[in-house]
């Protein structure tokens, strides 16, 4: 009889460019759904340019790479941030991308089964298109494009939502450095109004929250601190408190599955069926 674990929600965070806030987006949000009892586990999936050790501000002296080396144990490279929260790191090195294949994830696999237990995974994925971010798009529960209302980024939001719809038809947004709602949802407005007339009629796009632009959040950011721990009755506080409502509500932990089906192992097991 297999053994049972706590059926992991895995949440993607991604953009269509660098520079809009998704690894700030993902580390505050972590948090926040970590102070709600929840177990929370942030993969730091870009590739490349690995950052949320930072966001953190704390030392990761190992990180994925060393596992798919066989240097560590996945175990040896995770890092908790604060009881619920744990770490675990990637590469902001080059040298990851010769391992990034199915067998990088056959490796993983072998050393997850010690975080089935996690309620929710958010994977902080690459900027952009790229194939390797698009296998954690397709892998996840959700997926959620952060953007700007900068022109450019709007249009790689855009050409995101595109891509990804290539094989799922629900996506969610957050509008990040907004100057108030009315802003955001008309900027949410076209674009789901652009998707549904070139992409696929049928594509459920939903503004999951909005963010106002606030000096705070700089403040945090050059701190390498958290804002919704600095500022918890800040504006943007609230309203990604209000995001991590929507994702906890989701969320049935009273629901059992075996393990290959939860935590790090069941996310491999996800992404090994795309090659």
């Amino acid at each position: 009889m297999s053994r049972s674990g706590t059926k992991t929600k895995f949440v993607a965070v991604t953009s269509g460019k660098g520079g809009v806030g998704k690894s700030t987006i993902s580390s505050n949000l972590a948090l926040l759904l970590s102070y709600s009892g929840l177990k929370v586990a942030v993969f730091d999936a870009d590739i490349g340019l690995a950052n949320l050790d930072v966001m953190f501000n704390v030392t990761a002296e190992r990180n994925i790479l060393h596992v798919l080396k066989g240097e560590a144990r996945l175990e040896e490279v995770i890092v908790p941030i604060r009881k619920n929260l744990l770490l675990i790191p990637g590469e902001s090195g080059e040298e990851i991308f010769r391992y990034s294949d199915a067998q990088m994830f056959a490796r993983l696999m072998r050393d997850a089964d010690g975080l089935d237990d996690i309620d929710i995974m958010l994977i902080d994925t690459g900027a952009g298109i790229g194939e390797q971010t698009q296998l954690f798009l397709q892998s996840a529960d959700e997926v959620i494009v952060v953007t700007v209302p900068d022109p450019a980024a709007i249009t790689d939001a855009y050409a995101t939502v595109k891509v990804t719809a290539r094989r799922r038809r629900d996506i969610k947004m957050i509008l990040n450095q907004v100057h108030n709602e009315r802003e955001a949802h008309n900027i949410f407005a076209k674009i789901r109004q652009v998707a549904l007339e070139n992409v696929d009629p049928a594509l459920r796009l939903e503004l999951l929250g909005v963010l106002t632009k606030d000096e705070k959040v700089a403040y945090s950011i050059k701190r390498r601190s958290s804002f919704v721990r600095d500022f918890p009755r800040s504006r943007p506080t609230k309203e990604l408190q209000k995001i991590a409502q929507h994702l906890v509500a989701d969320i049935d932990r009273s629901v059992r599955v075996p393990t290959s089906e939860s935590g790090l192992s069941g996310l491999f097991k996800r992404l090994l069926e795309q090659f």
